[in-house]
């Protein structure tokens, strides 16, 4: 206790939970590790994501909703001609982070804190944005028809994702998604079929690759990315 501090209003003050307390017994996601080393990751994350998360979000303009902030690395990266990006993040340490970066964001962003299926809003999206997101979710069929339903026609999708592995690296894959990782990384799934998720839910895709961001040989389960475009018909 400090010099000078009431001893009462202190006892008042210890049994009073901290804003990130309260917020974090509210959500409806919650991941305290992944909340923690998550913006280790970003600081240190490859040249080669960075580059493919630049590509994902060039050219780019109109309203904009990005699905899954995290802390927000991909504001820096937004074009000036995009006229707001509104940005769904439910983990409310990551979303604390995705809103100091948001200030420092060349364009109007704001940080809000429903899940994709709760997100709703009355104008439609130009576009969508999803980034390392929709291996996270509870079920990406469901959140990418929501996402659908966002868009205006025409409207287009950009994503960049972790996606599944063929041979030996998918068996390994599936292997970490039934142990830890999910618990570790906020339920992030490696070996999830996104780029067929994207058909079903109606989107017609327009491009779409695949990317290696470590060698091949590094024993890493999201090594491997896809880096798309698709549209609302």
């Amino acid at each position: 206790m400090g010099a000078g501090t009431d001893p009462g209003r202190a006892t008042l003050l210890v049994g009073i939970p901290s804003m990130e307390a309260t917020a974090c017994a509210r959500s409806p996601v919650d991941h305290p590790f992944f909340a923690r080393v998550s913006p280790v990751v970003a600081t240190h994350e490859a040249k080669a994501v960075h580059a493919l998360r630049r590509e994902n979000l060039a050219g780019l303009s109109g309203r904009v909703l990005e699905a899954g902030a995290g802390v927000g690395t991909n504001f820096a990266f937004y074009p000036e001609t995009v006229e707001q990006v509104i940005a769904v993040e439910p983990e409310p340490r990551l979303r604390a982070r995705a809103r100091a970066a948001a200030a420092n964001a060349p364009v109007p962003v704001t940080v809000t804190g429903e899940t994709i299926e709760q997100f709703s809003d009355a104008e439609p999206f130009d576009v969508v944005v999803c980034s390392l997101v929709l291996c996270s979710v509870s079920d990406p069929d469901t959140a990418l028809r929501h996402l659908y339903s966002l868009l205006c026609p025409g409207g287009q999708l950009r994503y960049l994702e972790h996606v599944a592995s063929a041979g030996m690296r998918g068996r390994w894959q599936r292997i970490v998604d039934a142990t830890l990782w999910p618990r570790l990384f906020g339920n992030c799934h490696t070996h999830r079929d996104t780029e067929r998720s994207v058909v079903d839910a109606g989107f017609q895709v327009d491009s779409s690759r695949r990317e290696w961001t470590f060698p091949a040989w590094a024993p890493t389960p999201v090594s491997e990315l896809a880096l798309g475009r698709a549209r609302r018909p």
